[in-house]
């Protein structure tokens, strides 16, 4: 059957549904995790009651991936592969979009190009295998995108408006889609209906701000860098393509990361893996450029030399990706050298206090510690990482410790100002012996122990 089909509508999935499954459990049979889908995997098992009261008090903007997410673990509680498997389909899901967007404004040979060019990027090969939800999001704005050229606009609208709720900001894709189809009332009608129906989630999601992004700063120098260069890259790519599928592209790479870069210089709120669907108007310009260069590199074997020298550093950044050295941290590593040096009886101070997702998804190690500054548990409290007692009470728990665990960030990372963690670390060098401390990626383990009794 598929053999029949005409190779720009097969050709884009099977290759990004390919290198999705490759490498799909980083990191060997213990397979490794770092601590968004940490987040993903406890909170998804939580019971449905327990989910929906969380998402009142943070997390909304994810709620209905994790209530997707929940269905799945429902369906099939298959650890690491359960956790990524959607985000491969949609990214499988995303290139056939981006192919079908391709055709429809540029041709066959443009449609393969792109949708194969889109397989390969190296941050959609990245968030195709991770358990979140930017994987999906791209593959709703692509899909909406081709609806809208078709004039579906129902289709469009309940397409567009589940991107938006699985992640808000793909509502920036609809300022991309004025560019081709602002004029038009159907689309006009659409754009009301998606702000309209995302307006509950936005007046909670803008509620929950603080805690949601409160960890982010501005964008950095190099965030506007790589900006820069995607934009330039897009600019030159655009020259020369036809007009229609320059409206339709450049916008969509442009605008949303663009746009949600300025916001940030008032409220912080940009991360690149946010506007992740971008990249499919990128995939478009250099689609038609490489459908257009085809026939002129035909006899040129330079040039054929030179794409498979550029081929190389994407084909060594694919394999990088696809270790545990491509995440801030594993939290499945922590917590293996968690149960290798616990000791039964001893307790374990996360500093800070967010750091207790790097536990949370081994609820076996997890169990086998006291959490000294636990107040109530993540589910208990409705949150993410629980409630923790104030300096105080941390300091009478400590008072009463043999020997302490201490979770802590990496060197360097700057030392969170609140009164519990700076009781923490109070308690723990007027009272304690370091005894030694254990790198882990992203994360250090630390024991300490009573003066004089480290080697007990």
């Amino acid at each position: 059957m598929i053999s029949r089909m005409a190779p720009w509508r097969w050709l884009p999935p099977l290759l990004a549904l390919l290198l999705g499954l490759w490498g799909l459990e980083r990191g060997g049979p213990g397979g490794s995790m770092w601590r968004d889908e940490s987040v993903t995997w406890q909170v998804a098992h939580r019971p449905l009651g327990g989910l929906w009261r969380l998402l009142g008090e943070v997390d909304a903007v994810h709620g209905l991936y994790y209530l997707l997410m929940h269905g799945v673990f429902g369906l099939w509680d298959g650890g690491l592969w359960a956790l990524r498997l959607p985000s491969v389909a949609a990214t499988a899901l995303a290139a056939a979009g981006v192919a079908a967007v391709g055709h429809r404004l540029a041709g066959e040979r443009a449609a393969l190009c792109a949708g194969a060019v889109y397989a390969v990027l190296p941050p959609v090969q990245m968030y195709a295998q991770e358990g979140r939800s930017y994987a999906l999001v791209a593959a709703a704005v692509a899909w909406a995108t081709y609806l809208m050229l078709r004039e579906r606009w129902v289709a469009y609208t309940v397409v567009l408006l589940l991107g938006c709720w699985l992640h808000e900001f793909a509502v920036l894709a609809l300022l991309a889609h004025a560019f081709t189809a602002g004029r038009s009332r159907g689309w006009r009608w659409s754009a009301g209906v998606v702000a309209l129906l995302l307006l509950p989630l936005a007046v909670v999601s803008v509620r929950q701000a603080e805690r949601q992004l409160g960890w982010l700063g501005r964008p950095s120098w190099q965030d506007w860098a790589a900006y820069g260069v995607v934009a330039a890259a897009a600019l030159l790519l655009a020259r020369g393509a036809g007009r229609e599928l320059v409206r339709v592209a450049l916008p969509l790479v442009l605008l949303p990361p663009g746009l949600l870069m300025v916001i940030s210089l008032i409220n912080p709120w940009y991360v690149d893996r946010y506007v992740l669907y971008a990249l499919a108007g990128l995939a478009l310009l250099a689609g038609a450029r490489l459908a257009r260069a085809r026939a002129r590199w035909a006899r040129a074997r330079w040039a054929w030399a030179a794409v498979a020298a550029l081929l190389v550093p994407f084909a060594l950044w694919s394999v990088w990706l696809r270790t545990p050295e491509s995440r801030k941290d594993d939290v499945l590593a922590v917590a293996a050298a968690v149960r290798e040096r616990a000791r039964p009886g001893d307790a374990v101070l996360f500093m800070p206090a967010r750091r207790r997702e790097w536990l949370l998804s081994s609820p076996d190690v997890y169990a086998s510690v006291r959490d000294l500054a636990l107040d109530r548990s993540p589910a208990a409290s409705h949150s993410l990482w629980g409630t923790e007692l104030g300096p105080a009470a941390i300091r009478g728990r400590l008072a009463h410790a043999p020997r302490v665990l201490a979770l802590l960030d990496p060197v360097g990372q700057p030392l969170d100002p609140y009164p519990a963690e700076a009781a923490k670390r109070e308690a723990l060098a007027a009272g304690f012996e370091l005894c030694g401390v254990s790198e882990v990626r992203g994360a250090r383990v630390a024991l300490y122990a009573r003066p004089g009794r480290c080697a007990t």
